[in-house]
């Protein structure tokens, strides 16, 4: 978004404009309603911003809620924006360490900021990019402890704030930046001011784990399934017990599993089992699949390769599959198979095997009518299919 598009949202007629025309359904005719839009004299610029934006705000809803009815948004912002619901753990940290005033540098479109101050604290949220900042004063600006300045974080002076937040930009809106030292602001920085207050940082929840300092808590998080962020926290607002941590956030509630060491603990090496299980994806960034196999009395079948097996267990962290059969990694032996079956509908899954699962699924060519599910990966040194039947838990 450039400054022209914002002014012309945040205009009188750019606000009416966004009310009538309201939420887009997948099955409205686009075409249709910017041709109304401009028949009724509206600017086409402005129309084209207005739909623009109706179809960020119905994307931010995941993120936002009924809160996205009421923001404007950019899309590299909403892209890193934080959930609320995961914001709201990262301000909770802040408030239950006694933490009064807050920085937020390098604030987005406010997401962090506006839980923060939801939690009556204290907020001085700080963005460099023009537009980015104008958005966040918009976001915020029912919220009268929350201030927002267009700034260089780099050049704050940091000396009043009780605790700070950083969200470094991973992403333009051309490209998303995987060097930590191409972040903005970048890694040095962030460590260098984290090991100066009490801090917590959020980053892509790929970084690589050689790149956390030891001093921090790391805590991968997971919302339904999708892995969101990995958070660090440094200071009063770290666990004195805990160095790694994954989060699952569910329908059903909040659930962790903690680690006191940084050193991984890796999985028992053993047999097939009449199950196999496909751990959350924060367990295994994280790399608490050890600990996890470790309670729940499962072992991995294969070196690497992160799925566990064992008898029956229900886990929220496992997603639970019979095994029906297992089968050597042939793809002509595998169609008759599948085709002896009368399967037409093929999930495949796959880990450890360089395959494609569109192109295996287009070679096997299967006109049944059963749904099944395979996976493809390695058991032991060998490359096997295995036949598996999702079991809801």
């Amino acid at each position: 978004m450039n400054r022209q598009s914002f002014l012309n949202l945040i205009s009188r007629e750019g606000l009416a404009l966004l009310d009538s025309v309201g939420a887009i359904e997948s099955k409205t005719d686009v075409l249709k309603l910017v041709s109304d839009l401009r028949k009724q004299g509206h600017n086409p610029e402005l129309v084209g911003d207005v739909l623009t934006q109706v179809k960020l705000r119905r994307k931010a809803e995941a993120k936002f809620g009924d809160f996205a009815k009421h923001m404007i948004f950019t899309q590299s912002g909403l892209e890193q924006a934080s959930r609320l619901q995961v914001a709201a753990i990262h301000a909770g940290r802040f408030r239950s360490a006694g933490l009064k005033h807050i920085a937020d540098l390098g604030c987005g479109i406010g997401a962090e900021s506006l839980a923060l101050a939801s939690l009556d604290l204290t907020v001085s949220a700080f963005e460099l990019d023009e537009v980015t900042a104008a958005v966040a004063t918009y976001n915020l600006a029912n919220l009268s402890n929350v201030t927002v300045e267009q700034e260089d974080v780099t050049k704050i002076d940091l000396s009043k704030y009780d605790g700070l937040f950083l969200d470094p930009a991973r992403r333009d809106e051309r490209k998303r930046k995987f060097d930590p030292l191409d972040f903005t602001p970048d890694y040095n920085f962030v460590l260098a001011t984290a090991a100066t207050k009490p801090t917590i940082v959020k980053l892509g929840p790929g970084m690589d784990h050689d790149l956390i300092p030891d001093e921090a808590e790391a805590v991968w998080v997971s919302v339904d399934g999708e892995l969101v962020e990995v958070g660090l926290y440094f200071g009063t607002v770290k666990r004195a017990d805990v160095s790694r941590a994954a989060l699952l956030i569910t329908s059903s509630g909040f659930h962790e599993l903690t680690s006191p060491n940084r050193a991984r603990l890796d999985a028992e090496l053993g047999e097939l089992g009449e199950y196999i299980y496909e751990p959350d994806n924060s367990i295994i960034r994280s790399h608490l699949l050890g600990d996890l196999a470790g309670q729940l009395g499962l072992n991995i079948f294969a070196p690497e390769i992160a799925y566990l097996t064992g008898s029956s267990v229900d886990s929220p962290w496992l997603r639970k599959y019979k095994l029906l059969e297992s089968l050597p990694f042939d793809r002509k032996k595998l169609k008759a198979y599948l085709k002896s079956l009368d399967v037409g509908p093929l999930e495949i899954k796959k880990r450890g095997a360089d395959i494609t699962p569109e192109q295996l699924r287009r070679e096997l060519n299967l006109k049944g009518s059963k749904p099944a599910t395979i996976i493809v990966t390695r058991v032991q040194d060998q490359h096997r299919v295995l036949v598996v039947e999702p079991v809801k838990q």
